[in-house]
């Protein structure tokens, strides 16, 4: 009997300490409230941006490229980002191995296309010349067959009328003579204009290569500092990149004196982002600068951000400050300003809960709790515009209350929707 008393103890104190052990492990509920403010609030989109100039001048491969059928060239050379250049100082070249090889093949066949047109020269004036003097001979014929029939009209007949039909031949030749030398010179010049015709078009190849040898030391037609151009993958161009005909910018000079940022927006953002919009601009470069600015295009098509599934829309910002210190390609913070009112009644957004289509929230209401309908207007990172249902300085809960079985939502009246409405 003792030893049954001591094993029911034993389970006994093993359940009472399971117990405390299980309270005490259990995690504690802890009650997150906050209070309706009103004041103002703002709706602010944050980004990052890089700056550019608005107005700027490129320096580009030649655009004749493309009619040479040269579709790639490198860049051979090119002086250091950032350096200030005046008009007509040297700025980079591009690589001219293609452009001499054609320049070397075009002077071959002009040199060839030249010797023809010499030849052809030559050959027409000897054929012409040697038909010339036919025709001169034949026409001393016909007068001497003419003369002869005139001497046999004292002769008899059969030779009088030999002579005639004589004569009559040597005209007749001598007019067919004629015809043939028309059709020759015809020919020749036909002749001449094809073979000139090739020549020139050879001499235009050739001096098209060479202007472009020219075009390929590229020079700044103005002053200014020069910015690499970028890649189709935003990489910049540098020594050994290549530039087509569809993309030929080697490198930029800007006019520093109009700027302005390049943003993208994520596609979660960019409806509330519209032209028009202030801005507020942060450099990176000196965190205690800021500048004003204004939404001047919004992008209506997203793109691909690189590395990502992200789809992001380019917003480009006017900036609106004066300042001989901005430089492109300097990094950007910009806060744009999507909606901004000098006094709303606002609610963190954990406090919101939806149902059904409608938005509600948990407070207290002394010593119960309520589940009230609201309903919401513009909202930023951390908050929402409550337009009704709410008061200021009324307590909502950040999270779910302790015990909400029961509790039925308290709609709002039909006058306040409409209103709201």
């Amino acid at each position: 009997m003792k030893r049954i008393y001591l094993i029911a103890g034993g389970i006994l104190i093993l359940i009472v300490s399971s117990f405390f052990i299980f309270r005490r492990g259990a995690k504690k509920y802890v009650e997150l409230t906050a209070t309706v403010q009103e004041g103002p609030f703002e709706v602010i989109v944050t980004t990052t941006g890089e700056l550019r100039a608005k107005k700027e001048t490129e320096l580009t491969a030649p655009i004749t490229l493309r009619s040479l059928n040269i579709y790639q060239i490198k860049i051979a050379d090119l002086i250091p980002e950032g350096t200030m250049v005046q008009a007509g100082e040297f700025v980079g070249s591009l690589d001219k191995t293609e452009i001499m090889t054609k320049i070397n093949e075009e002077s071959i066949n002009l040199q060839k296309m030249e010797s023809e047109f010499k030849k052809a020269q030559l050959d027409t004036t000897l054929t012409l010349r040697q038909a010339r003097d036919e025709l001169v001979n034949l026409k001393y014929s016909m007068e001497q067959k003419k003369l002869e029939k005139e001497q046999s009209v004292f002769e008899a007949p059969s030779v009088l009328r030999n002579a005639e039909i004589e004569y009559e031949k040597s005209q007749r030749n001598y007019e067919q003579q004629q015809q043939n030398y028309k059709t020759k010179e015809a020919q020749a010049k036909t002749n001449m204009a094809i073979i000139g015709s090739d020549l020139s078009k050879a001499q235009s190849k050739l001096q098209a290569l060479l202007s472009v040898l020219e075009e390929l030391t590229i020079k700044a037609p103005l002053s200014g500092m020069v910015i690499y151009a970028k890649d189709w993958d935003g990489k910049k161009r540098i020594v050994g990149s290549t530039v087509s005909p569809w993309d030929p910018t080697v490198a930029t000079l800007p006019d520093l004196s109009v700027m302005e940022v390049v943003t993208f927006v994520n596609e979660v953002d960019i409806q509330k982002v519209k032209n028009g919009q202030e801005v507020l601009i942060g450099l990176d470069s000196d965190p205690n600068k800021k500048l004003k600015g204004k939404v001047s295009t919004v992008a209506s098509i997203g793109e691909q951000k690189p590395s990502s599934d992200a789809k992001v829309f380019e917003v480009v910002i006017d900036v609106m400050t004066p300042d001989t210190t901005l430089k492109p390609a300097m990094t950007t913070s910009c806060n744009i300003i999507c909606a901004s009112l000098p006094t709303a009644l606002h609610v963190p957004l954990e406090s919101l809960y939806q149902q059904n289509g409608l938005s509600y929230v948990y407070k207290k209401d002394g010593g119960r709790i309520v589940r009230q309908q609201v309903t919401t207007g513009v909202t930023n990172e951390s908050n929402a515009v409550v337009l009704a249902g709410l008061k200021k300085g009324e307590t909502v809960y950040l999270n779910l209350p302790r015990d909400t079985a029961g509790l039925e939502l308290k709609t709002l009246p039909v006058t306040d929707q409409t209103a709201v409405q």
